[in-house]
């Protein structure tokens, strides 16, 4: 199967480095043009810059915007104001190391609303946007990259979890307003991923106890995520696989879904 994008405008948020990055450059190898999004300016030049080097027949740019903020959306929108393709990847966590519930108790709510803000309203604000403009022209394909702990809550990212549960409500209520007009909008749900969040985590812990990367992710593995099948963590080209396809052509008949690319953690069939 050969995905052809030619013609197709992609924008992918969070999209300077991590699943957003590798999503970023798979729709443009597939010939789309590419809106990639951060919100620093050396960051984003940085990667239009190897981007445009890497896929020279592709029109990739570029938008500083914070999109935890419905003012940061707007200015987003201004210079984007059309699309094909919407991938909501922006998001972030806080991975804490719980020793009590009083820890899990104690969340402030400013952490709660800050990844709510951005991990949710974020691809609320903008598929309110693009998708209307997307059934009028009867094609595009929203994406929400939402996480396996969104259907497996971890204890040490609670907050977070929340935010990804909420991710496959929008995704599932944006797709049922839109049947039958060629639109279709899904969930991803990644599953341990060497991004840069994670991956960093993952360093530090190796730094901290003497060990290599690969020794901390198997004991996140053994310690978090036990019910692995892959037993490693996923690469970034992996899951961005998965988003690709969903932007394609070919994914038309798949519309409301929340497909897995979590590595079998999550032990249930569906």
């Amino acid at each position: 199967m050969k995905i052809k994008l030619k013609g197709r405008k992609a924008i992918v948020t969070g999209s300077t480095a991590g699943i957003g990055r590798a999503t970023a450059e798979g729709l443009a190898r597939a010939g789309a043009s590419v809106v990639i999004n951060g919100r620093k300016r050396e960051r984003i030049d940085e990667a239009v810059r190897q981007m445009r080097q890497s896929f020279p027949q592709s029109d990739i740019s570029g938008i500083v915007a914070d999109l935890s903020t419905a003012e940061g959306a707007n200015a987003f929108i201004a210079q984007a104001p059309d699309a094909d393709i919407l991938v909501n990847n922006v998001g972030t966590a806080f991975i804490r190391d719980y020793k009590s519930v009083e820890d899990i108790a104690n969340i402030p709510d400013e952490d709660w609303l800050g990844l709510f803000q951005l991990n949710v309203m974020s691809g609320v604000r903008l598929t309110r946007h693009y998708l209307p403009r997307m059934v009028a022209k009867g094609w595009g394909r929203v994406v929400f990259v939402s996480s396996e702990s969104a259907v497996n809550i971890p204890k040490e990212m609670l907050d977070y979890g929340m935010t990804k549960t909420a991710q496959l409500a929008v995704s599932r209520g944006f797709a049922e307003a839109v049947a039958g007009t060629g639109v279709t909008v899904n969930a991803v749900l990644p599953g341990p991923t060497r991004s840069e969040i994670l991956g960093d985590f993952m360093e530090k812990q190796a730094e901290a106890n003497g060990i290599t990367q690969a020794e901390a992710e198997q004991g996140f593995l053994k310690t978090m995520r036990p019910t692995t099948l892959l037993q490693r963590f996923a690469t970034t080209d992996e899951v961005a696989n998965m988003i690709i396809y969903v932007c394609s052509a070919q994914a038309s008949a798949t519309s409301g879904a929340a497909l897995r690319v979590d590595g079998g953690v999550v032990r249930f069939v569906a």
